[in-house]
């Protein structure tokens, strides 16, 4: 039996993620006896400042937990909080809700698949040095996120940390003028949102196949945003209220981020999970685009990831043409005014990331008495530890030092962690006994 090989990469505050942890391996006779992803960033304490304050302060500040997914947030706290209050914002607020979430995740897909993974299939350390050989895929990507920010902008009042959205709707409606300028933008680079999908397909993709559970929100009519039920592909199906008796949240020695189990398993969530549970609800365009590449969804290759996101950003441009289509101003206001009173609400929503459910208890005054937010990035991280043991394996644990800490960093960066709402690179130190 040969001595146990002990493999600790760590990882320092840097680029292509956000956030600090790191990755511990212990290796012996060509398998992984443990690995765990550790996350030490510090607590940030959300769900506590949360409670006491007023349900008009509460979106302005969960908006802080994460500067790449605001909307999420904001989105997942507004339908909680105005189901604790009984309230129903109406059609208009509906679809402009559409449209906001439309350019997150427009902007989010596009910073990640151009500029955090691209270089990973590609050969690169990092997009800059990518860039000298392929300008065109990073001005691509460049350009799409910042469309997905106009839209933004466009209800929001700014593409990072928004102001303009309020319980019942948004404090101002854009003009038809503002409008269709925006419209003639995305019409305009919808073309290169097509070829994308193509594009993507052709990347020589590690064939990386592997057993999960796919969790996602189903809508009856329309590809997941806002609404739905939680389903999976192992027969799950449950009103978003039912989540805690599924779901179960834990603390792991290793980790200051929660671990999220269904039924005591790891499972997936996030472009992947939704794609693979929703693809009869995409739009005909997009699903063409996707039949063409030859690539066959449902897919258990977890670095379809790419893939999937390159799907959902054109299916996000023309769900955005499509309202932007159809807009006019509101009669009134640009939404409806909060009436508090006390109650439990719930809300989940499909973040970039995958699905962000928020639980409020609220006070007969309006104030916040309990807030309970589990982001994806905790429900994946059991997942990515699964993810890694058996990649890695594969990949075979006599590689060197480097080939090792590179390939787990391309497993881990697949699921675009965001570790304080996880890294660029790891840094590899082997200790030998």
């Amino acid at each position: 039996m040969s001595e146990p090989r002990e493999i600790r990469i760590e990882v320092p505050v840097l680029t292509r993620v956000e956030g600090e942890g790191a990755l511990d391996l212990e290796v012996s006779n060509g398998q992984i006896d443990k690995v765990q992803l550790r996350i030490f960033e510090p607590p940030r304490y959300f769900e506590k400042f949360l409670e006491g304050r007023g349900h008009d302060e509460v979106l302005d500040i969960v908006a802080r937990i994460c500067g790449i997914c605001p909307v999420a947030y904001q989105m997942s706290a507004s339908h909680a909080i105005e189901q604790a209050f009984e309230m129903q914002p109406g059609p208009w607020v509906r679809a402009m809700r559409r449209l906001f979430y439309c350019g997150e995740w427009i902007e989010s897909h596009a910073l990640h698949i151009h500029l955090l993974a691209l270089p990973d299939f590609l050969g690169y350390n990092n997009a800059v040095a990518m860039a000298a050989d392929h300008p065109e895929a990073v001005t691509r990507g460049v350009s799409l996120q910042a469309l997905g920010n106009r839209i933004l902008r466009l209800l929001g009042g700014r593409s990072v940390h928004p102001v303009g959205v309020r319980i019942g709707g948004f404090y101002h409606a854009p003009s038809e003028a503002e409008a269709a300028e925006l419209l003639a933008a995305i019409d305009a680079a919808l073309p290169e949102a097509a070829s994308l999908i193509g594009w993507c397909a052709r990347l020589d993709l590690p064939d990386d196949h592997q057993r999960f559970t796919s969790v996602a929100l189903r809508h009856p009519d329309e590809y997941p945003l806002n609404e739905g039920r939680l389903v999976s592909n192992d027969g799950l199906d449950i009103d978003i209220s039912d989540y805690a008796e599924h779901f179960v949240e834990s603390h792991a020695p290793h980790s200051t981020a929660l671990h999220s189990h269904l039924h005591g398993r790891p499972y997936l969530v996030g472009p992947l999970a939704r794609l693979n549970l929703n693809l009869d609800r995409l739009p005909t365009e997009t699903r063409a685009l996707l039949d063409a590449t030859g690539v066959a969804f449902p897919s258990d290759n977890m670095f379809h990831s790419l893939l999937a996101r390159a799907v959902e950003l054109h299916f996000a441009l023309s769900e955005a043409a499509r309202l932007l289509r159809a807009y006019r101003l509101p009669e009134g206001e640009a939404g409806v005014t909060a009436t508090p009173k006390a109650g439990t609400g719930f809300g989940c929503t499909e973040a970039p990331r995958g699905i962000l459910w928020h639980r409020y208890e609220m006070d007969a005054a309006g104030k916040v008495v309990k807030a309970t937010i589990i982001p994806p990035t905790s429900q994946n991280q059991p997942r990515i530890e699964e993810d890694l043991r058996t990649s890695l394996e594969a990949f075979g644990l006599d590689r060197t030092d480097d080939e090792l800490r590179l390939h787990a960093e391309m497993v881990i960066r697949n699921y675009d962690p965001c570790i304080s709402c996880a890294t660029h690179f790891l840094r590899l130190d082997v200790q030998r006994r």
